[in-house]
């Protein structure tokens, strides 16, 4: 059976997923594409059903997908390209996406990192967040840690930048005490980055494994915040620009932690 009608609850109920306060109500997030799909898939994320529209999907990587998924008993919902494409933000929709169950790791129950893990004090942006989880997973690193009033990962612009990062790395919500008891009790260095950090980045110590720890795209981290920190890095300026992008900052300090 084919879904056509853009008025069917469960479409209506899918299409609200697009904002954030109907994903925190559903506990559910949608995700796009054939690769993140296939990349849920693959890194067992929890997933409720696959979204497919017949008349959009061309790839036999996709119809494999779909196949394996079905057979292992997995939930197919088949809608036609017209409500396929209300439900996807992107331009030229590949007819599958997923409707997957949204997860937080509990920061008491993070395992333990050869490297460490990523704190984000407020992001704000969904880009920024997705590109360093995917930069995370690229250095090595375990996991993101949301620290505050943050960006939702589960917002599709933070799905898509991950490139399905978000299916691999641990990510955990707390508050700024609750990672600063953590990491003292675990004997974990907090590492902040700052333009009036006392050390370069390439030349500071780092011991492993660690929490960076990054401010919000506006504010940075607060004078408190920075006092809180075993070790506060700094990257050089050498043009007019007083800052780097969040997401190029954090690209920057993890793989030189990585290096060293």
């Amino acid at each position: 059976m084919i879904i056509t009608s853009l008025a069917n609850p469960t479409i209506k109920a899918l299409r609200a997923l697009k904002q954030r306060k109907a994903r925190d109500e559903q506990g559910r997030y949608l995700i796009e594409g054939i690769r993140p799909v296939a990349e849920a898939i693959q890194c067992g994320a929890p997933l409720e059903m696959l979204i497919v529209a017949p008349d959009l999907l061309s790839s036999a990587f996709a119809h494999d997908v779909i196949t394996t998924y079905a057979a292992e008993g997995g939930k197919i919902l088949t809608v036609s390209a017209a409500v396929f494409t209300s439900l996807t933000e992107k331009e030229h929709p590949q007819g599958l996406a997923a409707v997957g169950h949204i997860r937080y790791t509990p920061l008491s129950e993070l395992p333990p990192a050869t490297v460490g893990w990523v704190a984000l004090v407020e992001v704000a942006d969904p880009g920024n967040l997705g590109t360093v989880l995917r930069t995370a997973d690229g250095a090595g690193f375990s996991g993101v840690i949301l620290v505050g009033t943050t960006t939702d990962p589960f917002d599709p612009a933070a799905v898509r930048a991950s490139m399905g990062a978000l299916f691999s790395q641990h990510v955990v919500r707390t508050n700024w005490r609750d990672l600063l008891n953590w990491c003292r009790q675990q004997q974990i260095a907090l590492v902040g980055s700052s333009d009036r950090g006392a050390c370069d980045y390439r030349t500071a110590p780092y011991s492993r494994p660690l929490v960076l720890v990054l401010g919000s795209e506006r504010h940075g981290l607060s004078d408190e915040q920075l006092a809180d920190c075993d070790l506060v890095v700094r990257i050089p300026m050498r043009g007019r620009s007083d800052s780097l992008n969040l997401a190029v900052a954090a690209g920057i300090l993890m793989y030189e932690i990585t290096r060293q």
